[in-house]
């Protein structure tokens, strides 16, 4: 009976955990997240978002933005993370993905940065239940660690009526 081992020529490269780009980086309270910038539509300060009835409590209601209907979602909300008071700093951030938009408030907007795809890493997994589902990546930056959302699992995990509402 031959032994089993793996040798150097067995083992395929893992392919990137995310191409690197141009991301857009932002704090919820000390952590900072980035999205790819060409997901960004646009930044805008905080205006006035009427709630909605019966959305789940991570979706803070819809805004007009310009005669368009866009959902809101609370972003520390989404991740778990405990509430904070809105501050001067606390802005929307407009996404859009394919045809949907959505609107995710956020402490700040940090800066815009380049992360090369060989700065990337997995998102360690702890368990079945991580909270770590929304990230697609790890992106090392000088000293620092951003967390890469991964804006589909955050913008198409949601009821359907909340999808048709932010759909263009």
């Amino acid at each position: 009976m031959e032994a089993e081992h793996e040798t150097n020529s067995d083992v395929l490269e893992a392919p990137p955990v995310i191409k690197g780009g141009k991301f857009l980086s932002f704090f919820l309270g000390k952590e900072e997240y980035a999205l790819e910038i060409l997901k960004v539509q646009e930044i805008i300060g905080l205006m006035p978002i009427t709630p909605v009835p019966k959305m789940p409590d991570y979706i803070r209601g819809v805004l007009n933005l310009r005669g368009k209907i866009v959902p809101v979602m609370e972003l520390r909300a989404r991740f778990n993370l405990d509430p904070v008071d809105d501050t001067e700093e606390t802005c929307i951030i407009v996404i859009q993905d394919k045809n949907y938009q959505m609107g995710v408030v956020v402490d700040k907007v940090s800066e815009v940065t380049d992360i090369a795809t060989d700065q990337f890493e997995e998102v360690p997994s702890v368990g079945k239940s991580s909270g770590n589902e929304f990230l697609s990546a790890l992106g090392k930056v000088k000293d620092s660690v951003k967390m890469v959302v991964d804006v589909h699992k955050v913008l198409f995990d949601v009821p359907d009526e909340l999808l048709d509402a932010g759909s263009n």
